[in-house]
């Protein structure tokens, strides 16, 4: 039964998806770039560094990330760049406001700071990180929402605050912060959940002294459901970058659990909505009304908790109802853009007019249409159910990377030393991240491997990538590929095991070694360097594709640059192989395959639209490859 409604899921959302003519999430993006253009400012009002912009462009983020389409990209910086001056200052923030809603765009500092590598980004998030060090807390550690507003916890801080602090926490290798971001939740749901619905208060106020505060318990009088969608979207934002292997993880991942069972009984059943106040049985209740932004990140959050593994896969009939019912109530086409209705445009607590926290008062918050933290949660809660059909191509199959023969290690922004080029968590020019992100949105679990393989380490991997091995030019100690890995990794392949291993030129790999494995499945990389492209010559580079290629079924022309060519014999057949040689091959050992590429192509420089120009279809032959992964076949070659 379950196993069918999973299956009914991925079908239903196809089929929603299939009967757009774009992706939503483009669609409203588009929206987006006509109303702000050159700046972020709501209300023809002056410009703010306001949260609002970081919900919109994380949103951008998800799209550059699922299509490669670096105008998503520019859109971002071209945003950011309106505040971010370079010394690093913000435009419009002041660190002693003390306002955990101005940290919330940090996320976007720290991508643009981890794509290009400029300084200013990431002096503008350690300013932002110094708020953190020093800003008001309640007595036993909890950020208060903001200086205006002492002592208070509110639902929406945790959202603000405490993604940005996970992922600069893990850059900066500030493994003593950890403790402190799972408190953050662990007191907030200490404080604020009710033990009858399991829901959150909006806001909790530890010295009881606010009108609105429950004299014995502190809490506001109601479950805003927007409040709880920011909680419940900072959740799966903080696990995405909290360590693995941390004590505490348990119980965010349990809290996220607790909270979705919360989320599932007030869903509309006949809806898939949500309303504005939730589990609200009192006087007005004819009032009250369904919300689109607190709907979209409720689909977010339970969206990419399955595709992450931290929810179960059942749960997905949540987001499938919940998407398909912001669909039909919430977006029209109008005046030739895609608009979303229904979003409460604020609410809050105390303040100047004071708010009193009950239900008359937010019914007396205007709805709107097109509101950016709507608008920024519906392009997420979109990019979420856009990957939702291809995570059965993976299935949950892990891919691990290697990371003890290549090596290379430098100093990074932090002053740390780091494992560094062709690794899943480096965003720039030398990274795999989106190769990555490609694996997961497939339904991939991506991994590294800082040990030699062997039989024991290798159990449960059903993808193995071996890319680049150093030697003494680029390593002084280098890890060199042994007879036990070379015999680990045979009896890997034989088993069932996909591994692919990527070259490079005669100037920047281990041959003699890397060959010794290669061998085993009848591929040579030969000692040689060609296609050596000058400057931005790319044609030099380029590499069509013919007809009925096994591998590259949708990409046409793709460019790779500076590579060797390749000896084969049998098992081993040529993928491509162009007038300078074989470039890719591939060899069917046992029950698994070998796929070998003469260069590791897929790196970000040549995959994230921000150099190629748009003929080279870098992306859609990563993504081929992916799919090919998790299907090999070997029945038609094609050759150049």
């Amino acid at each position: 039964m379950r196993k069918s409604l999973i299956i009914l899921s991925f079908l239903f959302v196809s089929t929603v998806l299939q009967s757009q003519e774009r992706p939503l999430s483009q669609l409203m993006a588009e929206t987006v770039m006509s109303t702000w253009t050159d700046s972020f400012s709501l209300e023809a009002k002056p410009v703010k560094w306001s949260y609002d912009l970081g919900v919109i462009l994380k949103g951008f983020e998800g799209i550059w990330l699922n299509t490669g389409d670096v105008k998503y990209f520019n859109y971002i910086q071209k945003q950011i760049d309106y505040y971010v001056k370079e010394d690093g200052s913000i435009k419009a923030y002041e660190l002693d406001e003390y306002n955990i809603d101005h940290i919330n765009n940090g996320k976007l500092l720290l991508l643009l700071y981890r794509v290009t590598l400029k300084e200013k980004y990431l002096k503008a998030a350690k300013l932002l990180r110094e708020q953190l060090r020093t800003h008001p807390r309640t007595k036993e550690g909890g950020f208060w929402h903001k200086k205006i507003y002492p002592w208070q916890m509110w639902l929406d801080g945790l959202y603000m605050g405490t993604p940005f602090y996970t992922e600069y926490a893990m850059l900066a290798k500030e493994d003593s912060a950890f403790d402190d971001i799972a408190n953050q939740f662990i007191w907030m749901e200490k404080h604020a959940r009710d033990s009858k619905t399991g829901l959150l208060y909006h806001g909790w106020d530890e010295s009881r002294e606010q009108t609105w505060a429950d004299p014995k318990t502190g809490v506001s009088p109601l479950f805003w459901a927007r409040a709880m969608g920011w909680y419940a979207s900072a959740l799966v934002d903080v696990l995405e970058n909290f360590p693995e292997k941390h004590p505490k993880r348990a119980a965010l991942v349990a809290i996220l659990n607790r909270l979705v069972m919360a989320i599932e009984k007030q869903q509309d059943k006949q809806s898939g909505l949500w309303k504005d106040i939730m589990a609200y049985e009192g006087p007005g209740k004819e009032k009250n009304y369904f919300e689109a932004s607190a709907s979209c990140q409720f689909v977010y959050c339970v969206a990419k908790g399955v595709r992450l593994g931290h929810l179960p896969t059942a749960k997905l009939s949540i987001a499938v109802k919940g998407y398909d019912g912001i669909v039909k109530e919430f977006i029209k086409k109008e005046n030739g853009q895609t608009n979303l209705h229904g979003t409460v445009k604020v609410s809050g607590l105390g303040g100047k007019p004071y708010r009193d926290g009950s239900f008359g008062y937010y019914m007396s918050e205007p709805v709107i249409v097109n509101d950016p933290k709507g608008v920024g949660a519906f392009i997420l809660a979109s990019n979420e159910m856009e990957m939702m059909p291809g995570l059965k191509t993976g299935g949950g199959r892990r891919v691990v990377m290697d990371n003890y023969f290549n090596r290379e290690t430098k100093k990074d922004g932090f002053g740390n030393t780091v494992v560094t080029h062709y690794k899943w968590w480096e965003k720039d020019n030398g990274g795999f991240s989106l190769w990555g992100h490609i694996f997961s949105k497939n339904g991939f679990r991506i991994s590294s491997l800082d040990e030699g393989p062997t039989e024991a380490n290798l159990k449960g991997v059903s993808v193995y990538l071996l890319v680049d091995p150093d030697f003494p030019k680029e390593n002084k100690n280098p890890n060199y590929i042994e007879k036990q890995h070379v015999e680990a990794l045979s009896r890997f392949v034989y088993n069932g095991g996909v591994l692919i291993l990527m070259a490079n030129d005669s100037n920047n790999v281990e041959f003699k070694n890397f060959n010794v494995l290669a061998e085993r499945f009848g591929i040579h990389f030969n000692e040689n360097l060609k296609h050596d492209v000058v400057g931005n010559r790319f044609e030099m580079g380029e590499f069509p594709v013919g007809a009925n290629n096994p591998v590259f079924k949708t990409s046409k022309t793709l460019f790779i640059k500076q590579v060797c060519t390749q000896k084969l014999k049998k098992p081993a057949v040529s993928i491509y192989t162009d007038p300078e040689g074989v470039i890719m091959s591939a060899a069917k050992v046992g029950k698994g395959v070998v796929f070998a590429a003469s260069d590791p192509w897929f790196y970000n420089e040549y995959v994230d639209g921000r150099k190629l120009p748009a003929k080279y279809e870098n992306y859609k032959a990563a993504e081929d490859l992916v799919r090919w992964i998790a299907k090999p076949q070997l029945l038609a070659v094609s050759t150049k």
